[in-house]
């Protein structure tokens, strides 16, 4: 018998892969504790090397972490990280290092959330192929907290303008969800708390349509810089039916043809050491194996 398959599961929308999550920071030091040392990531060998920035690798996305003025996202970002019990005992490993800062970790049912030095929080899941895919190591989602009475707009912002499918993702009309490729998500989750002022974090995406949300973007006066050839940024996310803001948060597009798209990523395995090393087992796998793949 033909085996019949929902086609419609593997439909992308414009936004093709979310890259990275921007945050500045005060203290290079500090942030290689936290991120590198504490959650096991990598720091990218080949790019920004110096003291003044240090892009993270997480599976095929990454933090860039410029350093400047603390900012703090509102909301979260989620990763994938296998091991919660190396994770948790990494991140005992430097708590006496980050004492006298915001950083703090606690364990949840289905997450570790850990903050960092300066406040941002980070919720790491165990893999879990039904709700992010076959990753090991990633970032699934950006969540931000967002006024009351803005997920509708939202929703309708991503499809209208900027090609991507996204949707009301709860019973109540209160997230929005925009997709932002291979089991990756923009989450917007309404709430009645006053929020912080925007100070400039940013999430980059790429996308295949570059230039029908640029026009789009541009006939309601959205774009906020031009990068380059391939890459320009907005930061308001507005209600396509009457033009109202709805949410600040800047938007770093760039196009398919961009020089760096899916540029390979180092991610170490931080289970080795000098103390464990072993050949053959430095790098992380950062996706399921070939024995968990999906049946056939």
């Amino acid at each position: 018998m033909q085996p019949s398959f929902d086609r419609a599961a593997e439909d992308l929308g414009n936004a093709i892969h979310l890259e990275h999550v921007n945050v500045q920071v005060p203290d290079q030091r500090l942030a290689t504790l936290f991120y590198v040392a504490g959650l096991g990531l990598t720091r990218d060998p080949y790019l920004m090397v110096s003291d003044t920035n240090m892009w993270v690798n997480v599976g095929r996305s990454q933090f860039h972490l410029p350093t400047g003025k603390a900012q703090v996202l509102r909301g979260h970002t989620g990763l994938v990280i296998a091991g919660r019990a190396a994770l948790l005992e990494r991140l005992t490993s430097v708590a006496k290092k980050l004492a006298g800062t915001a950083f703090a970790f606690s364990e949840h049912n289905d997450y570790v959330e850990a903050i960092c030095p300066w406040g941002n929080r980070v919720r790491c899941h165990e893999p879990d192929a039904a709700r992010f895919g076959r990753i090991t190591l990633g970032i699934p989602y950006v969540a931000f907290d967002v006024p009351a009475g803005t997920a509708k707009g939202i929703a309708a912002f991503y499809p209208e303008i900027m090609g991507i499918p996204a949707e009301l993702d709860n019973g109540d009309g209160t997230v929005a969800r925009a997709r932002m490729g291979k089991d990756q998500y923009l989450l917007f989750r309404e709430t009645d708390r006053a929020l912080p002022d925007y100070d400039g974090h940013h999430v980059q995406m790429y996308i295949t349509d570059f230039s029908g949300p640029y026009r789009k973007l541009q006939q309601h006066g959205l774009v906020s810089q031009e990068d380059n050839q391939y890459q320009y940024r907005f930061r308001n996310i507005v209600d396509p039916a009457d033009g109202r803001k709805l949410f600040t948060v800047e938007h770093e597009v760039r196009s398919a043809t961009h020089p760096m798209y899916l540029r390979p990523l180092v991610n170490r395995n931080p289970a080795v050491t000098n103390q464990t090393y072993a050949h053959g087992h430095e790098q992380w796998d950062w996706a399921m194996g070939p024995d968990q793949y999906d049946a056939r």
